[in-house]
């Protein structure tokens, strides 16, 4: 587990880095009464969504545009991430919980990661029901300024980008339910 001074250090340098552009948004106003616990770790702000390609779940290339439409909760992890060992159950969790036609869970794996490897890590980690899309070359995690993982981002239906949470959360927390609930007035 990443120390609280490690993740503030970590947290400027991901901020300094990001492209320019973000901003309040309409949403974040909305948001600021419901990011307690955990969630309040989220940080708010608005910025385009890139529109780089990743390998979908069978293979075939497409971008995050391919979710116009719904709130999405896209997840950059690897099967060697200890911490996404301790997130992938909880995605799992909110993705069984909420996902439908207004909400999903996608998780897009960074690097080198073998479908064999990701299926057998989601299955020991009791997390059956996300996508194993993948980032093989780092392209859209790169233009998206994730520099470690996990890394969370909440995409509105726009596909704009909303917020994000650096390092594993709990996203099956009631914080987190009454969150995505808000969103999506489920």
């Amino acid at each position: 587990m990443i120390g609280w001074a490690w993740r503030i250090a970590l947290l400027a340098l991901v901020l300094i880095t990001l492209p320019a552009g973000a901003q309040p948004v309409d949403e974040g106003a909305r948001l600021d009464d419901l990011l307690v616990g955990e969630m309040a770790q989220l940080q708010v702000q608005t910025r385009s969504v890139p529109d780089v390609a990743f390998d979908g779940a069978d293979g075939t290339p497409m971008t995050l545009g391919a979710f116009a439409g719904k709130y999405v909760l896209v997840n950059f992890w690897a099967h060697w991430c200890t911490p996404c060992r301790e997130e992938m159950p909880h995605l799992s969790d909110l993705q069984a919980e909420m996902g439908g036609e207004a909400f999903e869970v996608v998780t897009i794996a960074v690097g080198g990661n073998r479908a064999g490897t990701m299926e057998s890590f989601l299955e020991e980690v009791g997390a059956r029901n996300l996508p194993l899309h993948t980032d093989p070359g780092g392209d859209l995690s790169g233009a998206m300024g994730v520099l470690a993982l996990p890394v969370s981002v909440l995409i509105n239906p726009d596909g704009q980008e909303i917020a994000r949470f650096q390092g594993a959360a709990d996203w099956a927390s009631p914080e987190a339910l009454e969150l995505v609930r808000y969103l999506i007035k489920k």
